[in-house]
């Protein structure tokens, strides 16, 4: 109920009616294409959406908040994050604003850090991060590991990962490290035999940066097999530095996304459109590496599913903000508004291959923003102003506050 004009929280057992609302975004609509109403309203019950419709029809609930015209969206979903390191590179990030270009080796000042942390320090700067998306509306993250490189440290950066989410990825295959240097094959067959052994437990997905000065096609291939062979799910880091063989790497082994997919060529949109593999874009990387930005519109109009996610990690791209990335979407990639708001909530759930998140249908997990503006395209429309009011998680206020 409403006291004050406060809302006064009530236990999972009672409803909650969200009404007043002035654009719903529900993603629920036929084909899975970008669903909205306006002057609607929202019940959730039991950490989900009970019933959504026209504000003049919602059913009595047991507490009742007043949007006031605002808007109100699914949660993000950002399917791309690496977010157990420790150190920062901004003397790096500097030098790329003066013109030097970004190279994969970079991250290993990251491992080198990461290695000599604590656990202690690098929960801390999970946790930080991992409460500065939710604040901007990330509701649903995947972390990776990758800043470890050993097995030790590997395994215990997604033991780490798995106490903040579900969506856990082992990225033993990052880069090889400096100990490996001579020989790299023998770093592959660590990172599928015992590396992987110590790692699964704590992991759904199995990732690889495949790109040169990272890992040729058959090496990633060869991780992508014994990472499923050991019951976890794929994703490939693809395209992100110049044209190579990650999107028909992602297509062959049936990975859930081809990630960055910033060089395509027609053989490589095709493999996108012609298979399930979602084409995740970055474009948080390319704004931190002056990069080309992917060309989001080429995939949409051949038909590709598009993901919008933020890459968080030290080196080459340092946000946690996907209403950034949405803004960058719209300005740099071609995508409308609301192509945007889609590829950064239910495409980041096809990506991790959820059916509960990313929309607001009846019986979705009852994960959303409530918006301090009338429409979406607000996030687009006034970027790097701060604009997510409250973020319910599983029915439930856990940022900002209600009218």
């Amino acid at each position: 109920m409403i006291a004050s004009g406060k809302l006064v929280l009530v236990s999972d057992a009672e409803s909650t009616l969200i009404t007043g609302i002035g654009e719903l975004v529900s993603h629920d609509g036929e084909g899975g294409s970008f669903a909205a109403i306006t002057s609607a309203a929202l019940v959730i019950a039991a950490g989900k959406v009970a019933w959504t419709g026209p504000a003049a029809r919602a059913p009595a609930a047991d507490a009742v908040v007043d949007a006031g015209g605002r808007a109100v969206l699914p949660g993000f979903a950002d399917s791309h994050a690496h977010l157990v390191f420790a150190g920062e590179r901004s003397a790096e990030f500097a030098a790329r604003m003066a013109g030097r270009p970004y190279r994969a080796g970079g991250i290993l000042g990251t491992v080198e850090a990461t290695r000599a942390a604590s656990d202690a320090v690098l929960r801390a700067n999970l946790r930080r991060l991992a409460a500065e998306m939710l604040r901007q509306g990330t509701t649903t993250f995947e972390c990776k590991s990758g800043y470890g490189l050993t097995v030790a440290d590997e395994a215990r950066a997604l033991a780490l990962a798995a106490e903040v989410t579900p969506e856990v990825t082992y990225l033993g295959a990052h880069v090889v490290p400096p100990e490996f240097a001579a020989d790299p094959a023998g770093y592959v067959d660590l990172v599928c035999g015992p590396m992987l052994d110590a790692c699964a437990p704590s992991a759904r997905w199995v990732d690889v940066f495949c790109e040169d000065g990272a890992f040729g096609a058959d090496e990633a291939a060869a991780v992508l097999a014994a990472g499923q062979a050991a019951g976890l799910d794929a994703r490939v880091h693809a395209n992100q530095l110049g044209p190579g063989p990650g999107v028909r790497v992602a297509a062959e082994a049936g990975a859930a996304s081809a990630d960055h997919c910033t060089f395509l060529t027609d053989d490589d949109v095709d493999a996108l459109v012609s298979t399930p593999v979602v084409a995740t874009l970055l474009p948080g990387v390319e704004f931190s590496c002056r990069q080309p930005f992917p060309q989001a519109r080429r995939l949409l109009d051949a038909g590709a599913v598009v993901a919008l996610a933020t890459d968080c990690n030290p080196g080459s791209s340092f946000t946690s903000s996907m209403p950034f990335c949405i803004a960058l979407a719209v300005r740099e990639m071609g995508m409308t508004t609301e192509e945007a708001v889609w590829a950064a909530t239910a495409g980041g759930a096809r990506a991790l291959r959820r059916t509960d998140i990313g929309h607001l249908g009846v019986g979705a997990r009852a994960d959303l923003i409530l918006l301090d503006a009338p429409s979406h395209a607000y996030l687009a429309y006034r970027p790097g102003v701060p604009q997510i009011a409250a973020v319910w998680q599983a029915g439930s206020l856990v940022a900002g506050a209600v009218p």
